[in-house]
C-alpha cells in the first residue's frame, strides 16, 4: 500500500508564494501519476494539477495555470506544488493523490490520498 503525507501549508498574503510537498512511503512511486486537489469549506473538491509517472507530462486547471507548478523527484518519492501569485480564492485544504497508470482529474479515480494541508491566503 501507499501512504501520502502533505506538508508546507500555511498563511500568506495575496501575491505571496508557498511550496507544498507530498511524501510517498509506498513502492514503485514512479509508476503513479500524482495529482493535487483542493477543497474549501462548503465547496466541492476540485482538481488542481497532475504529473504523469510515465513521461512527467503536466496538466493544470485553468484557475491555476501560469501560477502553479507541479514537479516530482522520484528518487525522494516526493511530489511538489509551487504556488506563486496566490489569491484569496486559492484558500483551501490541499490534498495529494496517486493513481496507477494514466492521470485523472477525478478524485474517485485515484488509489491513494493524503490527509491534506491548509493553505490560507489573506486579502
Amino acid at each position: 500500500q501507499v501512504q501520502l503525507v502533505e506538508s508546507g501549508g500555511g498563511s500568506v498574503p495575496a501575491g505571496g508564494s508557498l511550496r507544498l510537498s507530498c511524501a510517498a512511503s509506498g513502492r514503485m512511486f514512479s509508476l503513479y501519476a500524482m495529482s493535487w486537489f483542493r477543497q474549501a469549506p462548503g465547496k466541492t473538491r476540485e482538481f488542481v494539477t497532475a504529473i504523469s509517472g510515465r513521461d512527467g507530462s503536466t496538466y493544470y486547471a485553468d484557475s491555476v495555470k501560469g501560477r502553479f507548478t507541479i514537479s516530482r523527484d522520484n528518487a525522494k518519492n516526493t511530489v511538489y506544488l509551487q504556488m506563486n501569485t496566490l489569491k484569496p480564492e486559492d484558500t483551501a485544504v490541499y490534498y495529494c493523490a496517486a493513481r496507477i497508470g494514466r492521470y485523472s482529474t477525478s478524485w474517485y479515480d485515484h488509489n491513494y490520498w493524503g490527509q491534506g494541508t491548509q493553505v490560507t491566503v489573506s486579502s
